[in-house]
């Protein structure tokens, strides 16, 4: 049933998988769940404004020192917050810490007054999920409690079959590919009581098994082209986000601005939408 006729802002905070790693547009850029949320909602609402202030890599004291501030100040209807993960994917890291700081997170953007949607985000089926299952669940069991508090939207991706299928999984083995971040945009359009417009957990058809060779050369690519790069980056300390800022925020200015479509009539994809207002 549909419980709301749309939202004239929205604003997201969070990390690679906001940003919209690895839904790889032509020109290399990234595109995303929450970009293609953006446009379905800007088709009932003209007017819509919408920024994306999400960086690959930043754990959740980079988030909440870098982008919540800045996004509660824009007042938008609508703020997703998606992030702890990096955290608790990391050899050491102190949960409790970490869900601290993701309800202080929480505490600030609910403030805003806008409706806050927060993720139990998806999980690859595999030996890495299972070594952190404990510490996600902990971070999810959170994330309910402080929906709770703030009468806040979760939407349940983690629970779902399909999105923890291979398939849907970009070659990294980290983020969703394109097909898996339209289905959490369905996801997120049905949790906020949209009307629906596919079964984005409907389960894949199977794929028959790889031959041995074939998942060796594929083993050996995804070691070569991302598990020693990703392993390198956490001996120096360095990150994929250094250096980098959301797309619609500003390091010059120090501040996140909106961007809309051009046509209200025909909003098209985020990639030709504009800056609006100061």
């Amino acid at each position: 049933m549909e419980t709301n006729v749309g939202y004239n802002s929205f604003v997201a905070v969070g990390d690679s998988f906001t940003e919209g790693m690895s839904d790889t547009l032509p020109d290399g850029s990234y595109r995303g769940w929450a970009d293609l949320l953006a446009a379905r909602l800007a088709a009932r609402a003209p007017g819509f404004r919408y920024a994306n202030l999400a960086v690959r890599g930043k754990l959740i004291d980079q988030i909440a020192d870098e982008q919540c501030g800045p996004a509660a100040s824009m007042g938008a209807d609508l703020v997703t917050l998606v992030g702890g993960l990096n955290d608790v994917l990391r050899p050491h890291c102190d949960v409790a810490r970490v869900c601290a700081r993701l309800g202080e997170c929480a505490d600030l953007l609910a403030r805003g007054g806008g409706q806050l949607v927060l993720m139990r985000s998806p999980g690859r089926r595999g030996p890495v999920l299972e070594r952190f299952r404990p510490r996600m669940e902990e971070l999810f069991a959170t994330i309910d409690e402080l929906a709770s508090r703030h009468g806040a939207v979760v939407v349940d991706l983690y629970g779902s079959r399909a999105l923890a299928d291979p398939q849907l999984w970009a070659e990294d083995r980290l983020h969703l590919n394109a097909e898996g971040h339209r289905r959490a945009a369905e996801a997120v359009w049905q949790a906020l009581g949209l009307p629906a417009e596919a079964d984005w957990d409907a389960t894949l058809p199977a794929e028959a098994p790889p031959r041995w060779t074939a998942r060796r050369t594929a083993d050996l690519r995804f070691a070569r082209e991302h598990l020693v790069p990703w392993i390198g980056r956490r001996l120096t300390g360095r990150s994929t986000g250094d250096g980098r800022t959301g797309a619609q925020f500003s390091a010059e200015s120090g501040r996140a601005f909106w961007i809309g479509p051009a046509d209200d009539a025909n909003p098209g994809p985020v990639t030709g939408w504009r800056q609006v207002g100061a």
